[in-house]
């Protein structure tokens, strides 16, 4: 192209999100050469998702984007939420880990966000729209409409974090499978004339679902009508037509006005047949869209970034293994996938009919017998991830979390959040006989941060091999530390 800009960036984010701003963070925080592309303009402050669950919290808060919990809060930490629509879900958080249901407001995570990847060095260029991308075994070659007209960069790799009309998912021809749209949902934020013509929570009757939430003198609806899909998902919705629709389902006359961020929405949901091609790789909406119920469309999104942002920093400085940029895709589909089979079936829960009473019924039950700690609150909460072994050499607790516990070493207390602070896998040596561990793991010293510490019954283990993620890649058993060292960052990792 004649007169192009040629811009250069080891890694390139498009989509200006709280997933893509994430990922632009912690790659800078790393020392990558980060460039962030978005078509708008400014953070918008448009209600969206306000809900963390368990494990992002605790993901986020290792890496320090969230306060740690705070001193002397040694128990475990109970939240209340909800499923389907159900009252009475419980979600316990271990001791010495954070709140484990976090109200956060996402235009505030991301100016957050934002800031945080420009204080590290990152180059995020608003008001940029990618037009192309073509990717070799170089590097990929982006084209994005800015301001000033068009202009080209040159990457290592690509993160599409562009939402659900992800452009380089398109590019990249990576296919979805997808579900067809059902239901029809309408959101907004109106003044209700009598603020106590519908309380706070989760409204069912025979017509469908409204779900309210105050705001100060505002509050935000959101109404679920069963009967199908909306014919036309983008025609913009009125004060008017949302007025209708939370009469029709309450039954009687709810008066209100100063209507604000007025939206539409269905069940309609996708997941990309993978989230990595060659150099690209897909986060957040872009690999995977659900119905929002359960309010975990953000946290998924958030743990894909926290996931893929250490393997592409490892990757830019050729210390990645044969096992570690693959793992992305085989890590996260299939927790993406879970969480899109669990929003259907809540979903199903939630529609009219003998049939669907019945399980409602059932499920109460269920959650009341749950204490916290059961497979509703695991798939809501995702702290009963395991990971696959990749290498096959992990030992028994490979893929595992490790929860927050005090360590004592030679240099004073610390806990596994302060460890994981600066973004470094650890090697955890706990007794005197991991000690020759230490030389084994010789060729990786400039890469791993190898700690010695007493024995804690929070660790079980001689020694422990801790991802920059928070989960465990290795403790003794049938394979051998060289092996996952390998198999995760390579035989001749740089020495700095």
């Amino acid at each position: 192209m004649q007169g192009e800009r040629l811009t250069g960036a080891q890694v390139l984010v498009v989509g200006g999100g709280p997933v893509g701003l994430l990922v632009a963070a912690e790659l800078a925080a790393y020392g990558v050469d980060t460039v962030l592309l978005e078509a708008r303009t400014e953070i918008s402050d448009q209600p969206r998702a306000t809900t963390l669950h368990a494990r992002a919290v605790q993901s986020l808060t290792r890496r320090g984007h969230l306060p740690r919990p705070a001193a002397g809060a040694a128990g475990p930490t109970t939240s209340t939420f909800h499923f389907a629509g159900l009252p009475g879900l419980t979600i316990t958080a271990p001791p010495h880990e954070p709140e484990p249901v976090l109200k956060c407001v996402q235009a505030a995570l991301e100016r957050h966000l934002e800031a945080r990847a420009r204080a590290a060095g990152a180059r995020v260029l608003r008001g940029h729209r990618l037009t192309d991308a073509v990717q070799d075994e170089n590097g990929v070659r982006v084209t994005a409409e800015g301001p000033e007209g068009p202009k080209v960069f040159h990457a290592g790799y690509l993160v599409g974090a562009d939402g659900a009309r992800s452009t380089v998912r398109a590019r990249a021809g990576i296919q979805s499978d997808t579900f067809p749209a059902t239901v029809s949902a309408l959101m907004g934020t109106v003044t209700l004339a009598d603020p106590g013509a519908i309380p706070k929570g989760w409204h069912r009757t025979p017509r469908g679902w409204i779900v309210a939430k105050r705001d100060g003198v505002r509050t935000h609806l959101r109404t679920l009508d069963c009967r199908g899909a909306h014919p036309d998902r983008h025609r913009p919705v009125t004060l008017e037509e949302l007025h209708r629709e939370v009469a029709r389902i309450a039954g009687r006359e709810i008066a209100m006005h100063s209507p604000h961020w007025l939206s539409r929405f269905n069940d309609f949901a996708r997941l990309a047949r993978t989230f990595a091609r060659g150099r690209v790789f897909l986060a957040g909406d872009a690999a995977h869209v659900h119905f929002p119920i359960g309010g975990q469309g953000l946290s998924t999104g958030l743990l894909d970034a926290l996931n893929l942002s250490w393997r592409l920093a490892l990757a830019v400085r050729g210390a990645a293994g044969p096992a570690l940029l693959a793992g992305y895709d085989a890590e996260r589909r299939p927790l993406a996938r879970r969480v899109l089979d669990g929003t259907r079936a809540q979903l199903a829960l939630m529609r009219p009919g003998p049939e669907a009473d019945a399980l409602r019924t059932v499920f109460t039950g269920l959650l009341a017998d749950e204490a916290g700690s059961g497979r509703l609150s695991g798939l809501i909460s995702a702290q009963d991830t395991v990971l696959p072994d990749l290498t096959g050499a992990g030992g028994p607790a490979a893929g595992t979390y490790l929860g927050n516990t005090a360590l004592s070493t030679p240099d004073g207390d610390t806990d596994v959040i302060r460890l994981l602070h600066d973004g470094r896998p650890v090697l955890l040596l706990l007794n005197e006989k991991a000690a020759g561990l230490r030389e084994e793991a010789r060729g990786w010293a400039g890469l791993l941060r190898i700690v010695a510490t007493r024995p804690t019954p929070g660790v079980p283990y001689e020694a422990a091999l801790l991802r920059p993620d928070g989960y465990l890649a290795w403790v003794p058993g049938d394979g051998a530390l060289r092996q996952v060292l390998t198999a995760y960052f390579g035989p001749s990792p740089p020495s700095g």
